[in-house]
């Protein structure tokens, strides 16, 4: 099995990272099963040149191969204005849409404040479940004053981790029922 993070700052270092960083890494603890992170912040420079699907750069294929061969995706974006940064999107609309069917997701977010969090459910959820992503029922959102040199630092939300990531190695042993879903 197969761990994916998708880092979606344009920041580097950057809090989103180190929370999906941290989501792997408990992800990895619980179940033995690990993987990289992909970040938006060195692919930007590839992503402002790629204006269609059809002709992308390598470093832009290599990240889309790592997700297609990915048996879970942990995304994580920052909030900016109320939604996740453009990068982001450009990125995943250059994804064939299809691709990462039946495939699942942990989502989580970094923000300023409280009312950021909204963005896990009404943005974040949305892209997921037009993507055929099978997403926790759980998310992870937190502050910047959660953090410490860009590592998650507060208790309460490092139990969240600890919690989505048990419903994430519930989605890695559920991969027969996830594949039957998504063909019917």
């Amino acid at each position: 099995m197969k761990i994916i993070g998708l880092s979606g700052s344009l920041s580097a270092p950057s809090r989103t990272r180190g929370l999906v960083e941290a989501v792997i890494g408990e992800i990895t603890r619980q179940t033995g099963f690990g993987g990289g992170v992909i970040d938006i912040a060195e692919l930007a420079p590839d992503l402002g040149r790629s204006l269609g699907s059809f002709v992308l750069p390598p470093a832009i294929e290599a990240a889309h191969a790592q997700l297609r061969g990915a048996d879970l995706i942990v995304i994580g974006v920052p909030v900016y204005k109320a939604s996740y940064p453009g990068a982001f999107k450009h990125f995943v609309d250059l994804i064939d849409p299809k691709a990462l069917e039946g495939k699942a997701a942990i989502l989580v977010a970094t923000g300023g404040s409280e009312q950021h969090a909204l963005i896990l459910e009404h943005q974040l959820r949305a892209l997921a479940s037009y993507l055929g992503l099978y997403s926790a029922p759980k998310t992870v959102f937190a502050r910047d004053t959660d953090f410490a040199d860009y590592r998650l630092a507060n208790p309460a939300i490092a139990e969240r981790v600890a919690f989505v990531a048990g419903q994430a190695a519930w989605l890695l042993r559920a991969p027969a029922a996830r594949t039957l879903a998504a063909a019917a």
